[in-house]
């Protein structure tokens, strides 16, 4: 996934040097409206996969626009591990997941436990617990299971819901938290 340039920059590199001048180039807004209240005028992901090795952290919108390249890695990051399969993962989804961890006030990154899911793995998943839905917005694209071992379940759901922008499942036995942009709701315990 990294490539270089004739100079010997990453693309990684080179948007990590973006961001962090933009980090500190850019007012933030506490008063904007809904969900982007948490959102500011930078918007980054940090993520995490204990089954992949992998980490991102990404500015992936700056300035009312999205990162067409950090959002490209953004997908790739939250592919089907199990099949490989990249979808594009609904730009909401990202913002509500990004929204609920600035309000959260952490540094440390999400445990990415699901993200896009292939029918496939999704078919094996419901075949084996009766709390995966035959038609889950994972495989849209549009839904993300998510820990933090500095914040509870509850304290994530009630980020999450604070955003009032899709669906909020709290899952306290497996410890994390469904996020989605879907139509507003809450479920679990």
């Amino acid at each position: 996934m990294t490539m270089s340039s004739s100079s010997g920059l990453t693309r990684r590199a080179l948007l990590g040097a973006f961001a962090a001048t933009a980090v500190v180039a850019a007012p933030t807004f506490s008063n904007a409206a809904g969900f982007l209240r948490g959102g500011g005028d930078i918007r980054r992901i940090r993520m995490y996969s204990g089954r992949t090795g992998e980490r991102i952290d990404m500015i992936y919108w700056v300035d009312g626009k999205y990162i067409k390249d950090a959002v490209k890695e953004v997908n790739h990051f939250m592919r089907d591990w199990r099949t490989d399969q990249v979808k594009s993962v609904d730009l909401r989804t990202i913002d509500i997941m990004a929204a609920s961890h600035n309000l959260l006030d952490v540094n440390e990154p999400y445990m990415l436990l699901s993200g896009y899911r292939s029918p496939k793995t999704n078919a094996m998943l419901r075949s084996r617990s009766r709390r995966v839905a035959k038609n889950s917005l994972h495989m849209k694209g549009q839904a993300a299971d998510l820990r933090l071992s500095s914040r509870s379940v509850s304290q994530m759901a009630k980020a999450a819901m604070s955003c009032r922008a899709g669906g909020v499942g709290k899952y306290s036995g497996s410890n994390f938290v469904h996020m989605d942009c879907g139509v507003v709701r809450s479920w679990g315990g």
